[in-house]
């Protein structure tokens, strides 16, 4: 399930990817309105089953991260940093499995 939210501290839109169990598993850059943050979440439905579309990354604490693509190869969102390089393998099949879930607007609220 996507969750759609504005940040207090710099009102711009974000937009979080969850999977079944609650754990929070890609999350997006900031977007000035909240029409981006749909065309966001839209794109994530779009590539986020095709594995080719992730980059996987080491960060410089030595954790493991993927970042996913649009076929322009602008970044829509990035994942939280997993231990190990199968934790970030397993969080881009969660994507896989998750990114055509329901959004939940909690700008509404």
């Amino acid at each position: 399930m996507y969750e759609l939210f504005q940040s207090e501290k710099t009102n711009k839109f974000h937009f979080r990817l969850k999977a079944k169990n609650g754990e929070q598993i890609l999350q997006s850059q900031g977007y000035k309105d909240k029409g981006g943050c749909e065309n966001g979440i839209a794109s994530v439905q779009k590539n986020g089953t095709d594995e080719s579309n992730f980059e996987k990354k080491e960060a410089s604490n030595g954790k493991f991260y993927f970042v996913l693509k649009a076929g322009n190869g602008q970044i829509i969102g990035q994942s939280q940093q997993y231990k190990t390089e199968s934790g970030r393998d397993n969080g881009i099949a969660s994507v896989g499995k998750n990114c055509t879930g329901e959004c939940k607007d909690l700008t509404a609220e």
